[in-house]
């Protein structure tokens, strides 16, 4: 009985297109066609600002010539930069602000001074934080200046830099790259999960329950002779499997944009990419993700089940991914590991652990308690589930 209302329900879900576009079109085709257009925009903009001519403005006396000269004639490896002198640093904030200069230096008057007797000369530099890059940019320039500055007062004292670095640190990565990339963006894998997982299960959740109110046919099904929780099973099926296969199209995205649009070019990241991707890493991640995407189904039955309309019903799920989707987001978040404490953090767990299992480094026993801890709160919404389908006023609109 339940598998004849599965199939049944399946084949109905399999007809809608809102639940087709969220469990494979949107996965499989918009998400590497998003990941292309972003990586393609950021390239462009990382170009211009790399290729831009940066107007400096300068203020400056004739005791700054040879700062002014020394900018200019710094090595195009820096980029194309114009120098434009202003007469006053009020004039040049104000043209900062309109974008006509893009960062400005005030030359002190004792520039040459500072010079000859070796001492540090301050300078101020204006520029506008919010032009990205542009800070970045002025710092390059003047620090090949203090940087030519330095190698002449080394020469002119006859002083080897040998001779004034006590110290030298050879910095030595004891990570493979497994493990730095799993720990780097390892958390972006499990927050796409949660996201299209809990939108793979919604548009089921509501259609077999609150849609099936609104059309009068659950009254139907009501009347046959198969139990209320054959009926619940039948359709928690659906919406599981739903949940998952939006996951896997998820999977299936991912690999499409790495092998088939080569967002992925370097070859040691593409091999560590396809360690992760292996058949134990697959199976350790659907032991974690199965009881999550039930608890999806057992949070939203009850609210299908209640709730009058498929809009009325699709108004109150609909903000509650954010509930998901905030806990998801402690992946993206440096020097948060998976631990006696996080293990017992519904949602958060999965995302750790997953995160855990790219980089290799995952404990057993906090993924068996994660598990556990996963399985339980599925058990718990699967019970409420129930009892809220098998009460009567819930049913009949």
């Amino acid at each position: 009985m339940i598998g004849t209302i599965f199939k049944k329900e399946l084949l109905d879900t399999l007809r809608d297109k809102r639940t087709l576009m969220t469990m494979i079109i949107i996965p499989v085709m918009v998400f590497p066609v998003i990941m292309t257009l972003f990586l393609k925009v950021s390239e462009s903009f990382s170009e211009n600002a790399a290729t831009k001519t940066v107007n400096i403005g300068v203020v400056a006396g004739s005791d700054g010539e040879g700062f002014v000269n020394s900018l200019k004639t710094l090595p195009a490896v820096y980029g194309k930069r114009k120098v434009i002198m202003i007469s006053d640093t009020v004039n040049m904030k104000q043209l900062i602000r309109m974008d006509s200069l893009q960062f400005g230096v005030f030359v002190p008057i004792d520039y040459e001074k500072s010079m000859q007797d070796k001492t540090p000369a301050k300078m101020d530099v204006f520029f506008n934080a919010t032009e990205l890059g542009m800070k970045d940019r002025a710092e390059g320039y003047l620090n090949a200046i203090s940087e030519l500055e330095k190698q002449k007062r080394y020469q002119e004292l006859d002083i080897q830099i040998e001779e004034i670095t006590p110290l030298f640190f050879d910095y030595k990565n004891v990570a493979t790259d497994k493990e730095t990339i799993g720990k780097l963006i390892g958390g972006f894998l499990p927050y796409l999960f949660i996201v299209f997982g809990f939108v793979g299960c919604m548009y089921p959740a509501i259609d077999l329950f609150t849609g099936e109110k609104e059309r009068g046919t659950l009254e139907t099904l009501l009347t046959t002779p198969v139990s209320r929780w054959q009926i619940l099973v039948g359709k928690m099926g659906v919406i599981v499997l739903s949940g998952l296969m939006a996951v896997t199209f998820t999977l299936v995205g991912i690999f499409l944009s790495i092998k088939v649009f080569d967002m992925v070019q370097d070859p040691r990241i593409l091999e560590v990419i396809y360690q992760i991707l292996s058949a134990k890493f697959l199976l350790m991640m659907y032991l974690l993700i199965i009881p999550m995407i039930i608890f999806f189904a057992g949070v939203m039955i009850p609210i299908a089940v209640y709730a009058k309309s498929f809009k009325e019903a699709q108004s109150i799920i609909t903000p509650m991914n954010m509930f998901f989707i905030l806990p998801a987001m402690v992946g993206f978040f440096p020097g948060i590991s998976l631990n006696m404490v996080t293990a017992f953090i519904p949602v958060v767990n999965i995302v750790l652990a997953t995160k855990e299992l790219i980089a290799g480094t995952l404990d057993i026993k906090l993924l068996i308690i994660s598990f556990i801890v996963m399985t339980s709160l599925a058990a718990i919404a699967v019970t409420i589930s129930y009892k809220r389908f098998d009460k009567e006023s819930n049913l009949v609109s």
